[in-house]
């Protein structure tokens, strides 16, 4: 465990402690075994783990997830560093001794431990409760691998428990990573229960069959998938690497996917799993946290407690201080978002659109009323599925119990849907097929609609998907293709769960992605290109300096209409019929039938220097907006920084045995 203080390692190798606790006797009780396998999920509740670090740091900027602010701004700059793709080793936030690199690997350390256990003392062969937790065991290696892989890329393999000989390992190569993984997940199918098939798995915070079967299938499509990766044989030797596939034929698509979809289709096809009706009663039941229990959509969470775990605190959109739904006299949430352009990405009768993108925040001095929900404008856009008050069990502070979905039902259909439109008919996929997938989470986004979603979908054409290892790379911009509506499918389902970052790197896409995003927001801000019709009806707003008294530079404004209904607002002004006019009751002054005006676009909300900061030469600087900070490195690339170094606490502790690649630096 390279990242581990020397000082640690007699506590790491003493496994002939208490006799109560010697692995003869708990392996081989199926109580005292349950106990070791949960507690290998107990790491996602450390600090610096997954509960205050990696929830929160990883996973965005992509073209329709974004940290909000930027460098730019000022503040927060080693956080932003880590959206826009400028990690360096000494990240105050993330070099410590127990960084979520550590985490990870004591969640590592405890899974082969207790794999040896079981497979030594519990009876695997004739028990199914032990097989069970044996495949638990297998499962969260898996994972815990894919999670190191997709936040630092190549890292040491360890597949038994450590010794004083490989607490030191070098760096694995990547593709025996992924093998592994395979591997582990392979056996693992075998032994573990299908969701509510047992007492083991009626809760969504245990492993079952149906998420190691779609776990293969998400590391299927990024072992055979694009990554910034070094040269074969030269991992852990400082290699810049390349943007490039595996060169071992094993990971191939054609040998992966058909076996992927098979594992997936088994999930379809087994009757025990299925979409939530609608896409609200989803996200209610994550706030509430029901889906633990009550959603058949719903594949594995992060096992949090009730108190712990700090999803909404950062994701939900924002709550001021003394909200009635927070509890107390901080803020909440706001810190992350979708890219303001997908709420025009969405159909005016997808009903995700407004649960996924919200213009709003509760605050305590809205409106010169005690508190209430307010409009903001195009650049604090905010997750609308993670709201404080749909939460029943809040326990106030920071620690909000949220348990954030690893995957779930939907993602099974769009996987399946991908994997069919590479391979032929013969080989078990095919266009027919690949349609069928993508409509069902199509149908449910245009409930009432149906027919709208059908007509898309029977419309779309094979493209260059078949066979083809480039295929979103040449389709993604190819309107009416399989592979273009896929890649636009998963954005729009899955915003905010923080899936995207790894599709656009397995498909070769996150570069291309990210410039398309930030010349797209350049031109919502600049009401230029599709966005152009809300030019016809602005008015010039003057930005000042933050004493007022000093006109820095004069934009064209779009102003929104919007008031208070029910939890959250409603707004006019956006919608292709309503460019220009003004709502019935509005008269010209503010709150005319609860109407108030807003100056919700022009070139100058979307500027990221502080009022306090700013001049007329501020805005005039191209460096000052939001469109500029997807990424922003000396590369001008994202893909050499598209995984993390390790940091420098880990490359002390680790005896000089890890090497940074891509540039990155080194002690």
């Amino acid at each position: 465990m390279g990242g581990l203080m020397t000082s640690c390692l007699d506590d790491v190798l003493d496994v002939e402690s208490q006799s109560t606790f010697d692995a003869s006797v708990v392996f081989a009780n199926y109580q005292l075994a349950e106990y070791q396998v949960i507690g290998i999920g107990e790491i996602f509740a450390h600090t610096n783990s997954y509960n205050a670090r990696l929830n929160h740091m990883y996973g965005y900027n992509t073209d329709i997830e974004l940290k909000n602010g930027s460098k730019a701004s000022g503040a927060k700059v080693e956080e932003y560093t880590l959206s826009e793709y400028d990690t360096q080793i000494d990240n105050g936030s993330l070099n410590t001794s127990n960084n979520g690199y550590n985490e990870i690997m004591i969640g590592i350390e405890r899974a082969n431990l207790a794999i040896q256990g079981l497979r030594q003392y519990g009876s695997i062969g004739t028990s199914a409760d032990m097989a069970h937790l044996l495949g638990e065991a297998l499962t969260y290696r898996a994972l815990y691998y894919y999670e190191l892989m997709k936040m630092w890329g190549d890292v040491p393999l360890h597949r038994s428990p450590l010794t004083s000989e490989t607490l030191y390992d070098p760096k694995a190569e990547r593709d025996d990573l992924y093998k592994s993984m395979l591997s582990d997940l392979d056996e693992a199918i075998g032994y573990l229960y299908w969701p509510y098939e047992s007492a083991a798995t009626m809760n969504a915070d245990r492993m079952n069959k149906a998420f190691a079967k779609g776990l293969y299938a998400r590391v299927a499509l990024n072992a055979a998938g694009f990554s910034w990766r070094p040269d074969d044989g030269q991992t852990g030797t400082g290699n810049f690497g390349s943007l490039r596939l595996s060169n071992d034929s094993e990971l191939s698509k054609a040998v992966l996917y058909p076996k992927a979809l098979r594992h997936l289709e088994d999930v379809i096809t087994s009757g025990r799993l299925g979409l939530e009706t609608t896409y609200e009663s989803l996200w209610r039941k994550f706030n509430n946290f029901s889906h633990l229990t009550d959603s058949r959509e719903v594949m594995f969470v992060q096992p949090f407690g009730n108190a712990r775990g700090r999803w909404n605190y950062a994701h939900a959109y924002p709550h001021t201080a003394n909200s009635p739904f927070i509890g107390d006299n901080s803020s909440k949430g706001g810190a992350t978002g979708p890219n303001p352009t997908l709420w025009w990405k969405y159909g005016s009768n997808d009903v995700r659109r407004d649960l996924s993108c919200v213009f709003m925040r509760w605050n305590q001095d809205a409106n010169d009323k005690n508190g209430g929900w307010e409009m903001r404008n195009a650049t604090n856009c905010f997750f609308g599925k993670y709201r404080y008050e749909w939460m029943v069990d809040y326990p106030g502070g920071t620690g909000d119990g949220c348990k954030p979905i690893v995957m779930r039902y939907a993602d099974v259909y769009l996987m399946a849907a991908e994997l069919a439109a590479y391979l032929s008919e013969g080989e078990g996929g095919g266009l027919a097929k690949a349609k069928t997938y993508l409509g069902e989470v199509r149908r449910r986004a245009y409930a009432g609609h149906e027919s709208e979603a059908d007509a898309y979908v029977n419309a779309l054409t094979l493209g260059s998907a078949a066979g083809n290892d480039k295929a979103a790379i040449d389709d993604y911009q190819a309107e009416g293709t399989i592979m273009k509506a896929i890649i636009d499918e998963r954005a729009l389902e899955f915003v905010g769960e923080f899936l995207r970052k790894q599709d656009l790197i397995r498909w070769g896409l996150l570069k291309l992605k990210l410039d398309e995003a930030s010349d797209d927001m350049k031109s919502l801000a600049t009401m230029t290109g599709k966005y152009s019709d809300y030019a016809r009806y602005t008015e010039p707003k003057d930005f000042k300096n933050d004493k007022g008294t000093e006109v820095l530079a004069t934009f064209d404004t779009y102003y929104v209409y919007w008031r208070e209904k029910g939890q959250g607002i409603e707004f006019f002004g956006l919608e292709a019929d309503e460019i220009g006019k003004t709502p019935a009751g509005y008269n010209g002054k503010d709150d005319d039938g609860g109407w108030n005006r807003l100056d919700f676009l022009s070139k100058g909300v979307f500027c990221q220097v502080s009022s306090s900061k700013s001049t007329a030469a501020t805005y005039q600087d191209e460096m000052s907006y939001r469109w500029k900070y997807f990424y922003n490195n000396s590369y001008n690339d994202p893909y050499p920084r598209s995984t993390w170094p390790l940091f420098g606490q880990n490359l002390s502790n680790a005896q000089g045995s890890l090497v940074n690649d891509f540039g990155y630096e080194n002690l």
